[in-house]
């Protein structure tokens, strides 16, 4: 085989992070890139579309990513996208009442770099913040290794008490993990909260998109076709064979040939496609495997009022349903044409709310809301709508890397992209970034061209490159 790529045909199929990854690795080494998605759009689970009940632009749910997620930011400068980030490195945690607390850091080395904040925080006593260090210091020195043990129970044995799982735990690992802590993995517990809290100011950084995901993302479409690549939208893969070396995949009355095929799809869209791929041992253990994955869910509100109801740009709201406030008129200049403001509220592993009715759910947001805002109560609403997405994440649970495979396939031609692969990583767009780069490279390998795509992770700053 050749190592020049030149001539050489890759297929992916899936437009959504993972994919548009891949697509843009491969295209820039000079593969010829056929991109196929189901949709209309590209995205995925990340993407926006005009919601037909309120004629606004509204994302599909709310995406942030951190200042750690080296190849996601990577792939925003890849397309051009980098600048469509707003990056804080401040959380307002605010309590019912109004009373508000700012977790930011200063000047201290890590892991100190918060700490002053973090002992002036009012939404703390004393003893919350002593059992909280405690807590901490467990993740201080390594990452544990994934066990049986979930987070609920980790924090039984760390003597977390009610309140700090409910103020600081908890609000934490929803908005990264989107899980309860009894279905959380200690090992990516304790990632988020090294990563995120202690390894250094930069890799703690919180980044909110500033134009709608379908915007953010749809930059990387021109991207591939600049580069010789071709993007088919409505493009449903419905079979896939082998004929004289080369993979031929059926999407309605199209073929596609190609060299190469990366499968860039959600665990569960990859298990209903398996019955069309060739059949062996291996395909047998992903297909088993594949069943064993579980999802859970993102309730989104999103609401207009007659006015402006908090200048912040976001913040963590505690001790009620919603968890997570989001000034869409701040971050995205969403107004409407009388002048409305725009605002989203996030509820992460909303299981509870999945049941609910449209209108029981916008009362209680609004509800919940006016005990932190009372101009709430003053302003008008003057249009709602509510997003539930059902399969937002994967279940990151506890001994669930012992089956997430890795870029190769049980077929030798064809590799596997997703967030819910073996990236070292949970389900977070970060790790769709990185499961794409890791399949270019097993592209670019199995072709005899060196590539490497996947970006190092940040490295810990000041005190903490002590620990490993």
């Amino acid at each position: 085989m050749t190592g020049d790529p030149a001539g050489k045909t890759v297929t992916v199929v899936g437009g959504g992070v993972a994919g548009l990854a891949a697509g843009c690795a491969l295209a820039e080494a000079g593969y010829r890139v056929q991109l196929l998605e189901r949709r209309p759009y590209v995205g995925g689970r990340a993407s926006s579309y005009e919601h037909p009940g309120t004629g606004e632009v509204i994302d599909n749910c709310q995406h942030i990513l951190l200042g750690c997620c080296t190849n996601l930011i990577d792939l925003y400068k890849r397309i051009g996208s980098e600048g469509e980030i707003f990056w804080s490195s401040t959380i307002h945690f605010i309590e019912p009442g109004g009373r508000q607390s700012t977790l930011q850091p200063s000047s201290l080395p890590a892991p100190l770099h918060t700490s002053s904040s973090f002992l002036g925080a009012k939404c703390f006593t004393l003893s919350d913040k002593i059992t909280i260090a405690r807590g901490i210091e467990g993740f201080l020195r390594h990452t544990p290794p994934d066990s049986e043990e979930n987070f609920a129970q980790w924090l039984a044995r760390h003597r977390q008490t009610p309140r700090t799982i409910q103020r600081f735990w908890y609000p934490v690992l929803a908005s990264a993990l989107n899980e309860d802590p009894e279905y959380i993995s200690v090992r990516y517990a304790a990632k988020v909260f090294r990563e995120a809290f202690l390894y250094s100011a930069e890799a703690g950084k919180m980044g909110i998109p500033l134009v709608p995901l379908s915007e953010l993302y749809g930059k990387a479409v021109p991207y591939i076709e600049s580069r010789g690549g071709s993007v088919h939208l409505r493009a449903s893969v419905e079979a896939v064979q082998q004929v004289n070396g080369r993979w031929i995949l059926t999407a309605g009355e199209q073929q596609f040939e190609s060299d190469a095929v990366v499968l860039a799809l959600p665990f569960e869209a990859l298990a209903k496609l398996m019955p069309a791929l060739p059949c062996n041992e291996a395909s047998r253990d992903l297909s088993e495997n594949l069943e064993q994955f579980g999802h859970s869910p993102i309730t989104s509100v999103h609401l207009w009022f007659d006015r402006q109801i908090t200048d912040l740009t976001h913040a963590a709201l505690l001790d009620t349903t919603i968890q997570w406030l989001y000034n869409k008129s701040k971050l995205q200049g969403q107004v409407t044409s009388d002048g409305g403001h725009a605002i989203e509220l996030v509820i992460s592993a909303s299981k509870a709310l999945v049941r609910m009715e449209r209108q029981q759910i916008i009362d209680l947001a609004l509800k919940e809301l006016q005990e932190f805002f009372p101009v709430v109560r003053e302003a008008k609403l003057i249009k709602a709508a509510v997003t539930k997405e059902v399969r937002a994440t994967y279940s990151i649970r506890p001994m669930l890397d012992s089956i997430r495979p890795g870029s190769q396939s049980p077929w030798p031609g064809i590799y596997l992209a997703g967030d819910w692969i073996a990236t070292g990583w949970p389900s977070t767009m970060e790790s769709g970034v990185r499961s794409g780069y890791m399949a270019a490279e097993a592209v670019a390998n199995a072709f005899g061209h060196a590539a490497s795509f996947v970006v190092p992770d940040l490295p810990p700053s000041g005190l903490m490159r002590l620990f490993p």
